[in-house]
């Protein structure tokens, strides 16, 4: 009998115990997934898919190399350290998800996150073979949104020209369908704070830094010269992502 109040003894306590450490795994793997997360987060530049000169006489080879190896490399690496300050999500730091609830976090978030998506962007929608023009059902969403594309370039362009110091101008997809817009500094329409929200298919940089070098203050010209130069294929492709 004493031995099998021994027994029953051991095994409430042995049971216990382990109940109490079970307790502990949850929130202990919690904290240890959460520190890989924060170590795993590096935003990074992708290598862009033409050389510097490649741009040319369109953009120059000193603006391109200056621009990705300096203003975007700084944008990477605030971000990075943005993120790691800051971020705390249990989710998959995708940047659209920052993006899109961008108001709660940091002047340093928000414009090194903006620079960041913006600038990796903008890489993807040069190219020095364009097509001059785009096609298919985008070219025919153009046409019945703007009239023509070529209105579509110039309601584009205006946009562009009349940012106010720095920032961007989109072509963007919405839930009423395409739309023309700017942002100051290196905000985007993906933010939640946009005023006209939408999944960007077209952005161009007016920062000073994107054209100075050649076209000085004729911010115009170096819009105008911009189309030569546009990816119409990625733009496309964008398209089509932001209709499903």
């Amino acid at each position: 009998m004493k031995n099998n109040k021994i027994k029953r003894r051991k095994f409430i306590t042995d049971t216990t115990k382990a109940g109490i450490a079970l307790a502990f795994v949850p929130s202990f793997l919690k904290a240890q997934q959460a520190n890989t997360l924060i170590k795993e987060i590096d935003f990074t530049q992708q290598p862009l898919a033409y050389g510097y000169k490649d741009l040319e006489p369109y953009i120059d080879a000193a603006t391109m190399e200056i621009h990705y190896t300096k203003h975007a490399a700084g944008y990477a690496k605030n971000l990075n350290d943005a993120v790691k300050e800051e971020y705390r999500n249990a989710n998959a730091p995708f940047i659209e998800s920052i993006l899109n609830e961008i108001s709660r976090y940091s002047a340093k978030m928000r414009n090194n996150a903006g620079g960041h998506y913006n600038h990796e962007l903008f890489w993807q929608l040069l190219t020095p073979t364009s097509t001059g023009k785009p096609t298919g059902k985008l070219a025919e969403a153009i046409n019945s949104t703007f009239g023509s594309v070529e209105n579509c370039k110039k309601l584009f362009s205006d946009a562009a020209l009349k940012r106010f110091g720095s920032g961007w101008a989109w072509l963007i997809n919405t839930k009423d369908g395409l739309k023309i817009t700017s942002t100051p500094n290196q905000d985007n329409p993906l933010m939640d704070i946009a005023e006209t929200k939408g999944y960007p298919i077209l952005g161009l940089d007016v920062w000073e830094h994107a054209y100075y070098l050649k076209y000085q203050n004729k911010r115009g010209e170096y819009i105008n010269n911009w189309w030569n130069i546009v990816n119409w294929n990625v733009v496309e492709k964008r398209f089509d992502m932001g209709l499903k």
